[in-house]
């Protein structure tokens, strides 16, 4: 079994029967390398496996950021590790939809990119007054066509979901409880009181109904993960390619990329 006190990018706790994972990254607003993400895995992996614990809450260290999705500026426009695009993306993603448990995400700051596919990928989102949440996939050469996509349009409509995407727009934590992203939106000195309310709920419950809930309304979608699977190998393909890198790179260099100069699909 996995030591939690090892993990270096991750804090993992019990907290009264809820099993806390907290990214530990604060100083890059909680952007995710391949490290955070393989610990990520380790610790939702331990929680799926300890009958103490009956609920789980994915969030961010600090107040400022939920998770900002994966983290280049230490590679040059590259990810590191393994996994499609040298992240174990989809691996983490399918974790937090097949764990029996009902999984919390603790939107306290910033949830944008990766970290927005993350909280639209939860079973159920508390967000701060604070929170932001939005999309930037196509401005940086990136895009989550699986769950990111298919999913999110499940939350908040295929329209809206198109918007988040293609425009690229920043979403206030009332906006996106109005869409459907978001179950409640607290003042954010009340994040954690609002968090324990459900999970103290959440650990008086069978965990076998629960958990037969949590199948049964994955079923409806459960369609999407092949979706997933072939859009994150599309994903690794492009990101090689000269558009993706494009992408990439301008992001690395600061500049605004030139997209149309290095276009591998008219």
């Amino acid at each position: 079994m996995f030591d939690p006190s090892k993990f270096t990018d991750v804090i993992y706790e019990v907290r009264d029967r809820a099993a806390w994972i907290i990214i530990n990254r604060p100083k890059v607003y909680n952007a995710f390398r391949g490290q955070t993400l393989e610990e990520l895995i380790q610790a939702f992996q331990i929680a799926a496996n300890d009958r103490n614990v009956s609920s789980i809450v994915l969030t961010g260290a600090g107040d400022e950021a939920f998770c900002t999705g994966g983290d280049q500026s230490a590679h040059e426009g590259q990810y590191d590790g393994r996994g499609v695009v040298g992240l174990p993306i989809d691996e983490l993603q399918g974790l937090i939809r097949d764990v029996p448990k009902p999984v919390i995400a603790r939107v306290n700051g910033f949830a944008i990119g990766g970290g927005n596919v993350l909280a639209t990928l939860c079973d159920l989102t508390i967000a701060a007054d604070t929170a932001q949440f939005g999309q930037v996939g196509p401005k940086v050469g990136s895009v989550d066509a699986g769950w990111g996509t298919a999913l999110l349009a499940r939350h908040v409509g295929d329209k809206k979901a198109r918007e988040i995407w293609f425009i690229n727009d920043r979403y206030t934590a009332e906006q996106a409880r109005e869409m459907g992203l978001v179950n409640k939106v607290v003042p954010a000195a009340e994040l954690d009181a609002a968090v324990k309310d459900w999970t103290d709920k959440l650990a008086q419950r069978s965990p076998t109904a629960i958990a037969l809930a949590k199948r049964s309304f994955n079923a409806d979608t459960d369609h999407q993960a092949g979706l997933s699977n072939l859009a994150m190998s599309a994903l690794d393909l492009y990101a090689v390619s000269p558009e993706g890198m494009e992408g990439a790179k301008a992001f690395a260099e600061k500049r605004k990329p030139d997209f149309a100069a290095h276009v591998v699909h008219h």
